[in-house]
């Protein structure tokens, strides 16, 4: 390919994925509303642009041949603080590849765009959505834009539907949910690669034991995940609490998410969540992996 833009670029899994995508195009054209990353890659070229606005961006989508959009405020806010972030951004990346003849669209979707399932019902790719926020209806939104320009406009999507993506499962719940960076690198590839599309969406989770959901729809982008969070099973049982049977941070696929009352942080939930499993472990028991260095993943990752 000719060129790939790839909005939120600095974003934490934005930065992850930079050199996957630069080595599919000849032309990486990161963008972001913050400045740019300290060292650039060969074919790389920084944007300082905020997508939300379709006069600055959408000349950035000219001659492209996919747009990865990843740009978005992630985390629960009030409905207003997301309108231009989540949902006019979705929007004006759609719009701007139409207008350029731009052939697809990868999206970092969510799993809180069908959060409020249960998490032991193990839903595929056909249940419906059930967002359990307003960030989690952002992604709806996003997802239900990319059906509608490929039944009207024939612009391909594949809609990543991203868990808990972290260096490594920072809680209980992730044991389920947890999505490693070079499963996550694989996604993204296996989206670009893909000879054709349509419109697709796929759970972004690594080969979890416990994986809570069925992603065999989407088999034939040949995503097949390698890293498995039971490996962190055992240190992650021994030291966090056992939860009540009803407590929705377990019990639903969106966690913390499912529980919050809207407009306010899921992330903070996640965040006492992976406090708890990360507590002075008792005596004989080993700590949580990296817990000294827990603090400074939560304030950078993407964990949904």
């Amino acid at each position: 390919m000719k060129k790939i833009v790839l909005t939120g670029a600095c974003g934490a899994l934005g930065m992850q994925i930079r050199e996957t995508l630069a080595g599919q195009a000849e032309e990486l054209v990161s963008v972001d509303i913050q400045e740019a990353p300290d060292t650039l890659l060969a074919n790389e070229r920084f944007e300082q642009v905020d997508v939300a606005d379709m006069e600055a961006f959408g000349p950035l989508v000219e001659g492209a041949d996919m747009v990865v959009h990843f740009a978005a405020i992630v985390d629960e806010r009030p409905f207003e603080e997301l309108l231009g972030p989540n949902y006019i951004s979705s929007y004006n990346v759609w719009e701007a590849a139409y207008r350029h003849g731009t052939r697809r669209v990868i999206y970092a979707s969510s799993v809180h765009a069908v959060g409020m399932h249960e998490t032991m019902a193990g839903i595929g790719l056909d249940a419906p959505h059930r967002p359990d926020t307003f960030y989690g209806l952002a992604k709806c939104f996003a997802e239900d834009l990319g059906k509608m320009y490929w039944d009207k406009r024939g612009i391909e999507a594949v809609c990543l539907r991203i868990f808990s993506c972290t260096p490594e499962p920072q809680n209980l719940r992730a044991l389920q949910t947890w999505l490693s960076y070079d499963d996550l690198r694989q996604l993204v590839l296996r989206a670009v690669e893909a000879p054709v599309t349509g419109f697709t969406t796929v759970f972004g989770i690594s080969n979890n034991t416990r994986a809570p959901i069925n992603n065999a729809t989407a088999g034939f982008l040949g995503f097949k995940p390698k890293d498995n969070a039971e490996d962190w099973a055992e240190t992650l049982q021994a030291n966090a609490p056992r939860p009540a049977p009803d407590d929705m941070g377990f019990t639903r696929l969106g966690g913390p998410f499912a529980s919050v009352p809207l407009g306010e942080s899921g992330i903070a939930g996640i965040k006492a969540m992976s406090a708890a499993a990360t507590s002075e472990a008792p005596a004989g028991e080993p700590a949580a992996p990296n817990a000294d260095k827990l603090p400074k993943f939560l304030s950078k990752k993407r964990d949904d």
